[in-house]
């Protein structure tokens, strides 16, 4: 799977903007920077210097309406960082952490697991639900 390739928190920086911009345009079909700001809930220039970033880096442009739009190489690291934060938080569901937490853990541990702890963690959550 697409992992970005830099230090922790630039990863993790541009995983949860990626993931901010996938999500949001799924929700609402076009991603403004201020839509950004508001869901990591951080200052409309910290999203204009990062967005600066994530374009020299071929992870988004823009249309021509301005809206940011997530490259093919930008989609696939925002999918697969919103798989990691999904499978994370039903696994951590399924041993008892109630979902708001759940979401929490799952967004801080997303960015830091290794590929193959995170397998382990997606194999025994599948033998939990064969078994449940």
């Amino acid at each position: 799977m697409k992992r970005v390739e830099e230090d922790n928190s630039t990863q993790k920086t541009v995983e949860d903007y990626l993931e901010a911009i996938l999500q949001i345009h799924d929700r609402q079909g076009y991603v403004r920077s201020i839509d950004v700001a508001e869901q990591l809930e951080v200052s409309k220039p910290s999203v204009t210097y990062t967005t600066k970033r994530l374009r020299e880096k071929n992870y988004i442009t823009t249309d021509h309406a301005g809206m940011l739009v997530l490259t093919d190489t930008g989609r696939a690291i925002a999918e697969n960082t919103l798989n990691r934060h999904h499978v994370l938080t039903r696994f951590l569901e399924q041993i008892g952490v109630n979902h708001e937490q759940a979401q929490t853990d799952a967004c801080k541990v997303e960015h830091d697991l290794s590929e193959e702890s995170f397998q382990a963690i997606v194999r025994l959550a599948a033998s939990m639900e064969n078994k449940g």
